[in-house]
């Protein structure tokens, strides 16, 4: 799911953006007046950023671990589909080998038209069962990036956090652990997954 960690994690390179802005802004602005600089010291005060492992969190939310396990399942289920076809046809052919000078002219072209149909058809479904599964993926991605986001946005009602991002190592280069709230969010969605499901 490394779209949904790239998705949840840009933000990261927003925040250092907009940070880089916001100290720069104070260095030039030291000749403000006193009122000004105490008002953007209470703004300063006031921004709280906080951010969860993305890693930990696709271990252990229940939902996105029950989302894998379903995707996972339906993957096995194309693959034992599309083996059963090559089975199928495998026979037709030995059949057909079985045969060999035997068979006619009109008998010949007659299987080489059949055999071409064949691959036809077995090309058509893999690809369809290839978007299916393709599809499937996305609509969970949407479905986890969407729980994420209405759960972030309740939890952070009485929170005050300016930015809640995901932390990932190629993307941030220093944390201080005082502001992971990655279990908090854990243990928060799970409740409202297993309550959900309690509903169905």
């Amino acid at each position: 799911m490394k779209y949904l960690s790239l998705v949840l994690s840009a933000v990261a390179t927003l925040i250092s953006g907009y940070l880089l802005v916001q100290h720069t802004s104070k260095k030039s602005g030291t000749s403000d007046s006193g009122a000004s600089t105490e008002a953007a010291a209470g703004s300063a005060a006031e921004f709280k950023i906080a951010y969860f492992d993305i890693d930990s969190l696709q271990n252990k939310y229940e939902y996105f671990k029950d989302a894998l396990a379903q995707l996972k399942a339906k993957e096995e289920n194309m693959n034992k589909e599309l083996s059963g076809l090559e089975r199928s046809y495998q026979k037709k052919i030995n059949e057909w080998q079985q045969q060999g000078a035997s068979m006619s002219q009109s008998q010949a072209e007659a299987v080489q038209r059949e055999y071409g149909q064949m691959q036809q058809n077995y090309q058509q479904r893999r690809l369809t069962l290839e978007q299916q599964l393709e599809n499937l993926k996305m609509d969970y991605k949407k479905n986890i990036k969407t729980k994420i986001e209405e759960y972030l946005r309740e939890f952070n009602k009485d929170k005050g956090y300016a930015y809640i991002i995901s932390y990932e190592p190629e993307l941030m280069f220093y944390r201080d652990t005082v502001y992971n709230i990655t279990e908090q969010i854990i243990q928060g969605l799970n409740a409202e997954y297993k309550k959900g499901e309690e509903k169905k």
